[in-house]
């Protein structure tokens, strides 16, 4: 009996990249960049409506959101240096930062974070860290 109610709360605790919802928008905004003419399709997901306002808001406000990297990260970065995933999950992050401002700038920072173990190295994921962390004050300091 012990077994299987252990079972069920891992289970319950299992972690599946396809389950979060900035899983799916770091690789839709990834396949976008290299597939620039592909229709964005956005197949059934809880977090459906999320996910698309992120990706075609991200995708629509670049220009705000470079801006945003060059008033407040210049002297820390060169985005344009950083590998392309690493500049999505910044990018995205920084939209949900100056956009979706009933989410807290802790759960977006955690979220990414935790979103960014499968695709970039644990050290980058300490720099993305501090990064976001130093945008989202600023930002939410501006613009909020």
């Amino acid at each position: 009996m012990i077994n299987k109610i252990d079972r069920n709360k891992k289970s319950r605790f299992f972690y599946s990249p396809k389950n979060n919802p900035r899983v799916i928008v770091i690789q839709k905004l990834y396949g976008q960049y290299f597939n620039e003419d592909e229709k964005l399709s956005f197949p059934k997901h809880r977090f459906k409506k999320f996910i698309k306002d992120v990706v075609n808001g991200t995708i629509e406000r670049q220009d705000i959101i470079n801006d945003e990297i060059s008033n407040h990260l210049t002297p820390d970065l060169d985005i344009k240096k950083l590998d392309k995933v690493f500049q999505i999950i910044v990018k995205s992050a920084i939209f949900e930062l100056l956009y979706m401002t009933k989410i807290s700038p802790k759960i977006i920072i955690n979220e990414y974070l935790r979103a960014s173990n499968f695709f970039i190295e644990h050290g980058q994921t300490k720099y993305l860290n501090a990064l976001l962390d130093k945008i989202s004050k600023k930002i939410r300091k501006f613009n909020g």
